[in-house]
């Protein structure tokens, strides 16, 4: 079994709005990264692409060793993509884990409801 890309606590991760061109590899997103999201391939930040039909995912990351490039395909559903047609969205690792997962990471539902104190 292959483990699960594990970037740092610290680690910036983000979305690229809109829709990417599932063809590209590591020199077309790399350059997506710096003209469109104004970001550095090799930061160490996870950047993350979908396609047109929104089953298909591509992160790119730099692990200190080298650039990665992780792809997704769902085999139902699609992957929740914010509604803007450009720019860039911030996750936190625990969103990333969700949208990976197929969940809607905008809205998580809570299984309880705190109580209210006071």
């Amino acid at each position: 079994m292959i483990a699960p890309i594990s970037p740092p606590a610290n680690t910036q991760i983000w979305i690229a709005a809109g829709v990417t061109d599932m063809r590209r590899g590591f020199p077309g997103l790399s350059a997506q990264v710096q003209t469109v999201l104004e970001q550095q391939p090799l930061s160490g930040h996870v950047f993350c692409f979908r396609g047109r039909r929104g089953d298909v995912v591509k992160l790119l990351w730099h692990d200190g060793d080298g650039l990665c490039l992780f792809q997704k395909r769902l085999e139902r559903g699609r992957f929740v993509w914010p509604q803007a047609t450009e720019g860039k969205v911030s996750l936190t690792r625990a969103q990333l884990s969700m949208l990976l997962e197929g969940i809607d990471w905008r809205k998580p539902d809570r299984t309880w409801q705190p109580l209210m104190t006071g």
